[in-house]
């Protein structure tokens, strides 16, 4: 698959952190998940992470949205320090949207009464919440689903349901966690369009973790490289590729992107 990203984010007019991580450990027992990791994702960013599984991928996820706090450090949402505050002001005060890799939605309530619950939550002015929902309706083009349960969505359709869901109390910042598992090769394009376009015209900060490389490197400006609870490299698709120690720790000496 080629590369749909027309354009990649090399500098930014006003360089502003948007989530910060500052010397953040985490360990479950005697398992060290994060080793005093520090890292920044900038406004307008669309931002990924790779490694292999159990390196902390959805950890840092879960640390982002204030599911669990870190052992040691500081969390930056905004330029606040966000690493003691709970997932509902992280959600209403910092506008973190979080796309899980599984679930997410009503399964037997329809794509449209899922919005509709959904902005029940998140949305207080009740005049906004249909103006809303018909948005996203037609923004993802699911005007012929709306009346069809979820379980009887295809993992395309799913998917853009979620990431519908997640949009609707309009987020800076968007986590996907595992949005191109299990998709075909079609679907992971729509999405990867989706991706994109979210960062074009509305603005939104995106962060993605994923196991397919060259799927995540084909949308995102920045991505890095996790093993053994550390940043092994950091930089822009095409120079992380070339990286000694990202492909000794990840890619393979046979990787190649695009």
């Amino acid at each position: 698959m080629g590369i749909i990203k027309k354009f990649r984010i090399k500098s930014f007019k006003q360089i502003k952190s948007i989530i910060e991580f500052e010397n953040v450990s985490l360990s479950y027992g005697d398992r060290m998940i994060l080793e005093n990791i520090s890292f920044k994702i900038n406004e307008g960013q669309i931002f990924g992470m790779l490694g292999p599984n159990g390196v902390g991928k959805s950890t840092i996820f879960n640390l982002i949205t204030g599911l669990i706090n870190p052992g040691n450090g500081k969390i930056l949402i905004a330029g606040n320090d966000a690493t003691k505050y709970p997932i509902y002001l992280r959600t209403k005060k910092f506008k973190v949207g979080y796309v899980p890799q599984y679930g997410g939605y009503f399964n037997d309530l329809t794509l449209h009464d899922n919005l509709k619950a959904i902005s029940e939550i998140v949305i207080e002015n009740k005049s906004y919440r249909n103006e809303r929902i018909d948005y996203l309706i037609s923004k993802f083009e699911l005007d012929n689903l709306k009346d069809i349960k979820a379980k009887f969505l295809s993992g395309g359709q799913k998917k853009k349901l979620v990431i519908a869901l997640s949009l609707l109390s309009e987020p800076k910042v968007l986590l996907l966690d595992e949005c191109f598992a299990a998709l075909d090769v079609l679907t992971i394009k729509m999405l990867q369009e989706i991706i994109v376009n979210l960062q074009n015209e509305n603005k939104i900060t995106i962060c993605i973790c994923d196991h397919q490389a060259r799927d995540l490197l084909a949308c995102v400006d920045i991505a890095m490289i996790l093993n053994n609870g550390k940043i092994i490299a950091q930089d822009t698709p095409s120079n992380l590729v070339k990286n000694i120690n990202a492909r000794n720790a990840y890619f393979g000496e046979n990787f190649k992107f695009n």
